[in-house]
């Protein structure tokens, strides 16, 4: 959609012989220049001087976090083709086994908290390739990369975390991950981290690099305290005919507000409105009866009514091709 409006407003700006210039970015200042304003923050947000300059001195920008942090197959790449590529048979068998080897704690933890044993594999497996893979790339300099960039100051919030964590007694050497500043076999980021990690195993650290029982108690805590439901679905595929799409695309609005991706999905109907509206589940059968609130998500040829807990998990990555990817995987999880 977005490719089609801007052919549009291209080809509406040469007929009329308009020039497009491209926004340029805002200027920045020295990297150093910077960091030296980091460290002034993070001192008062109480980080000790040792941690400053242990974190700090001698840091230099990675250019190739923000070439990566443009190129995300979840923005880049259309909501089928990244299904497809992630769901793969090897994936889905591998999901199975690892469900099956750590039954007995992913039921503890799913008893504890309230989220499905599948869906925990699920987020496991896209995150880190179920703990195989973390990340290489320095926390904290990932972090100063992206922060100083400009492009989004969610970065430097995220830093200013990083090095509170590093002040509370984590091991520098450990703070590495993805591109993006996300640690630990869960992806978490520095301030997830801080609200959503659990020392599940009793040994007084919350490890969400080594200790699968941190793992998953972490990334259920955080699905609760997003709002994840026990005993809820997290929606369900359906079949929309063109008369369909064009009947909801006049009675039932898009969201106004939240992150990108739930501004990409329709309001809550009940589900009686979307059986009057038409839809019918993927293969044909009708749709449940029940008394809840579905919002529509739209790709290419895949469709999906999702409930509250589909929210939780765009709070873990707000990216429907993320959500659904783990939702569908959780669905074949047995």
């Amino acid at each position: 959609m977005r490719s089609r409006v801007l052919v549009a407003l291209l080809f509406c700006a040469a007929s009329t012989g308009a020039l497009l210039v491209a926004q340029e970015e805002p200027p920045r200042p020295s990297f150093d220049a910077f960091l030296a304003d980091v460290r002034t923050e993070a001192a008062g947000a109480g980080v000790s001087e040792a941690t400053l300059a242990h974190a700090l001195d001698g840091l230099t920008p990675e250019p190739v976090v923000v070439s990566r942090d443009r190129n995300q197959p979840e923005t880049v790449q259309s909501l089928d083709t990244y299904l497809s590529r992630r769901l793969t048979s090897r994936t889905v068998a591998t999901a199975r086994q690892m469900h099956g080897r750590h039954q007995s704690v992913l039921s503890e933890v799913s008893d504890a908290y309230g989220v499905p044993a599948s869906v925990l594999v699920s987020i496991w497996g896209l995150e880190s390739n179920f703990g195989r893979f973390t990340g290489t790339y320095s926390t904290i300099r990932a972090l100063a990369t992206l922060a100083w960039d400009a492009r989004r100051p969610l970065f430097r919030t995220e830093l200013i975390e990083a090095l509170r964590m590093v002040d509370a007694g984590v091991p520098f050497e450990l703070m590495k991950g993805s591109w993006a500043g996300a640690m630990g076999q869960p992806q978490f980021m520095p301030s997830s981290f801080r609200r959503h990690a659990v020392d599940f195993d009793g040994d007084g650290v919350s490890d969400i690099w080594k200790s699968l029982p941190d793992v998953f108690a972490s990334m259920a805590n955080y699905l609760r305290n997003a709002g994840w439901t026990s005993g809820e679905r997290w929606g369900r595929e359906v079949s929309i005919t063109r008369e369909v799409m064009d009947r909801i695309d006049t009675r039932v609005p898009m969201r106004t507000e939240g992150c990108r991706a739930v501004r990409a999905m329709t309001e809550a109907r009940p589900l009686d409105e979307w059986r009057s509206l038409g839809l019918r589940l993927a293969g044909g059968g009708a749709l449940p009866v029940a008394d809840m609130e579905a919002s529509l998500v739209r790709g290419d040829n895949r469709h999906f009514l999702v409930y509250g807990n589909y929210h939780a998990l765009l709070d873990y990555n707000c990216s429907h091709a993320y959500a659904l990817a783990v939702a569908l995987l959780s669905d074949r999880v047995w």
